[in-house]
């Protein structure tokens, strides 16, 4: 009798899932050892990253807290401790005097630079994929996080899929077949970004097309409004 693995496994979503996991605790483990090279711990080492690559008029406590899902009261507890290491600096929301907002000082600058610069093992074991799996792996991870995105489960990431100046398959058949309409380049799905210092939101219908452009490819595409 021959075995039915789609009866014999769990469903494959599941097991996805299950995978994740253990790559997500290989990842803490990293994030603990890098963390702690620079005196800090993963959740201040996020929030020190955070504010790095935003506005330097400075952050909200609420919106470092919604970003990177932690409690307001855990997020005003690292950024007190980032500012007594003096990484940190809190001073008045420039759109509203009542307001305190957080920015990144020199030194937390140079901190994230150092936690940037330390090699990890899941750093190395990312690096051991093929390039092409890796770039693959690029867009599965950015179809995951827009997935989640959707489901209200994160915070909306300033990824290129949901930018105003992204151009899915502008160049077809190119290597580099998307285009950037901030810097006038053409890029490829190794260069997407899931997290870059110029994005501006696209409108809500506009995401929507281009994302279906994305995913389907130049056969379907219809040029974002600009």
């Amino acid at each position: 009798m021959t075995a039915d693995f789609d009866t014999l496994s769990s469903p494959l979503p599941r097991r996805l899932r299950d995978g994740l996991e253990r790559i997500a605790a290989a990842i803490r483990a990293d994030q603990w050892a890098v963390s702690e090279g620079v005196g800090l711990n993963p959740t201040q080492a996020h929030i020190l990253t955070f504010l790095a690559g935003r506005d330097t008029a400075g952050v909200r406590v609420r919106a470092v807290a919604e970003h990177l899902g932690v409690t307001q009261p855990t997020a005003t507890d690292s950024i007190a401790a980032l500012a007594r290491k003096g990484l940190v600096e809190k001073l008045p929301d420039p759109t509203d005097a009542r307001a305190l907002a957080v920015r990144v000082t020199a030194a937390g600058r140079a901190a994230v630079r150092a936690i940037g610069l330390a090699s990890s093992a899941s750093d190395q074991a990312l690096a051991a994929l093929r390039p092409s799996d890796q770039a693959e792996f690029l867009v599965l991870v950015v179809k995951a996080i827009r997935a989640l995105q959707v489901a209200g489960a994160i915070p909306v990431q300033r990824m290129c899929v949901t930018c105003r100046y992204f151009r899915p398959h502008a160049h077809a058949g190119a290597e580099t077949p998307h285009h950037c309409a901030f810097v006038n380049a053409a890029f490829g799905d190794r260069h997407l970004r899931v997290d870059c210092g110029e994005h501006e939101p696209a409108d809500p219908a506009v995401q929507a097309a281009t994302w279906t452009a994305f995913e389907t490819g130049p056969a379907n595409l219809r040029a974002p409004p600009t």
